[in-house]
């Protein structure tokens, strides 16, 4: 009875308990409908905000948008009315000038009616000025008895007297205001150009003299039967003298850059004490090579220090060769450098190109250091190679007419040649031998002597002047200029001198008497 009653109230409090679980889900799932009914309304209601916004947000868009059209369209509409002003304008101005344009035409067409009537008055009056002017031939030639060409001819031949006469007047007074004015701007500008231009004075000669430590070494040089002193003749060119001088050997010969070779190729051997004709070939060889370096680079220098761009390679080894060349005693190089400067500084005064100048002053002379010996004047040979190495016609004509050989053609010829002329003539600048200076002078007197009513002839300052007297019952005052010209176009044309020579013709008139 008892476990019955235990399976009963077990059974009781099963029931009991199921009945309170499916109670608990009933209320739970109540509740979760609840929850979410909740959830969605909170989503309604949130999506209807959000909706309202952006509805708000496309109607301020559409806003902007719809201002933004009537700002451009309002824009527009300015342009297309400050257009269709100017236009306005315009068609009024073109209204304007047509009107303008028709009054112009109507006045014109009264002004032609005018001129017209005008002309056909001149004419009627032409008409009876030449009837008139007929007349009045024929009334002159009945009383002068001349016809009226011979009366043309006999007035053009006046007036031609009396145009020579006031032409030759003003031509001579034009001359000497010139003369006057030329020679004082150009001794101006020939000073100033030699003020400022360094010089130096003849050094070079045609032997070299070189100096030994003592008379043994000479032995040496010469060598057994002479082998030594004989190889280095025919290697180097150039004629040694070895004779009594004390410490002193002799080189002797006209090429200045044999002899330069010959006196290093010496000192080398001497120094080196190996002196025999292998030994002598292989120094030779080895200085003349230097040489040829030193040329280079004594022309590249130059060329650098005288601001000469573009010159030619074989240009500037002959620019370089003319430091071992002289002329009266004058260094080459260093004539060509001064007459560069000259050449720049006077066409500067000109109103020149001074880079021109100063390249056709430094080239003038380079027809003195050919590499071969052509039978041409070192002027006319200068122009050739400059011709062959592309320079400027300008500058070949400077060069090839510094001597008068060939016409000058620019005015960069006579600044070259009155500058070289400046460079070699200056005092100290040339050594000249006695019997040759004698000879031109002589030379200028004679030749003047040779005119006739030259009584006496001097050549006074060294040469650079020449005063030539006359008889004066033999010479008039007009023909002593004539006479001056003649002698200075000789002596330019026969004669070969440094600088210039001013002739001076002296005419002058005595009056003797005596008291008894």
């Amino acid at each position: 009875m008892q476990l019955f009653d235990i399976i009963i109230y077990l059974s009781i409090a099963v029931v009991a308990c199921a009945i309170g679980v499916g109670v608990t889900v009933i209320v739970q799932k109540k509740m979760a409908r609840t929850r979410a009914k909740g959830i969605v309304e909170e989503a309604e209601r949130e999506a209807e905000v959000l909706k309202k916004n952006k509805l708000l947000e496309a109607r301020e868009e559409e806003l902007k948008i719809t201002a933004e059209a009537e700002k451009q369209a309002n824009h527009r509409m300015s342009k297309v009315q400050s257009a269709e002003a100017r236009i306005k304008q315009r068609e009024i101005q073109l209204n304007q000038q047509q009107s303008e344009n028709q009054r112009a035409r109507n006045e014109n067409e009264t002004t032609r009616a005018n001129l017209d009537a005008q002309q056909a008055v001149m004419e009627s009056r032409k008409v009876e000025l030449d009837k008139m002017h007929r007349q009045a031939r024929e009334t002159l030639e009945h009383l002068s008895g001349l016809s009226s060409e011979e009366a043309k001819e006999k007035l053009v031949e006046s007036l031609k007297d009396e145009a020579k006469t006031a032409a030759q007047s003003y031509i001579n007074d034009i001359m000497d205001e010139a003369k006057m004015t030329a020679n004082k701007e150009a001794k101006r500008i020939v000073v100033q150009s030699i003020q400022r231009v360094a010089t130096e004075t003849a050094i070079e000669n045609s032997v070299t003299v070189f100096h030994i430590d003592s008379d043994e070494i000479k032995g040496r040089i010469i060598g057994r039967e002479g082998r030594n002193i004989r190889a280095l003749e025919a290697a180097t060119g150039i004629e040694i003298i070895v004779d009594d001088t004390p410490e002193a050997i002799v080189l002797s010969g006209f090429d200045p850059v044999r002899r330069e070779i010959a006196r290093l190729a010496l000192h080398q051997l001497v120094a080196d004490g190996r002196i025999h004709p292998a030994r002598i070939e292989e120094v030779v060889a080895k200085v003349r090579k230097q040489i040829e370096e030193e040329i280079i680079e004594t022309g590249k220098r130059t060329a650098i220090d005288l601001g000469i761009h573009g010159l030619h390679p074989d240009l500037i080894r002959l620019v370089g060769k003319m430091k071992y060349r002289s002329s009266y005693g004058q260094n080459l190089l260093q004539h060509s450098r001064e007459t560069a400067n000259l050449c720049a500084i006077m066409a500067s005064e000109l109103g020149l190109n001074p880079k021109k100048a100063r390249r056709a002053g430094l080239l003038h002379d380079i027809g003195k250091v050919p590499d071969e010996e052509p039978e041409l004047p070192h002027a006319l040979l200068g122009m050739k190679l400059a011709e062959k190495y592309k320079e400027k016609p300008e500058i070949c004509n400077a060069i090839g007419a510094h001597h008068d050989e060939i016409e000058q053609t620019t005015l960069l010829a006579p600044i070259v040649q009155v500058c070289d002329a400046i460079s070699g003539a200056r005092p100290g600048a040339r050594r000249e031998i006695v019997e040759a200076y004698i000879k031109r002078l002589n030379d200028l007197e004679q030749l003047a002597l040779s005119y006739p009513g030259v009584i006496k002839t001097y050549a006074i300052q060294a040469g650079r002047e020449l005063r030539v007297i006359v008889g004066a019952d033999k010479i008039d005052d007009a023909e002593t200029e004539k006479l001056s010209s003649e002698i200075a176009k000789r002596i330019q044309d026969e004669m070969t001198y440094p600088g210039q020579v001013k002739i001076t013709v002296i005419r002058e008139t005595r009056s003797v008497s005596f008291a008894k």
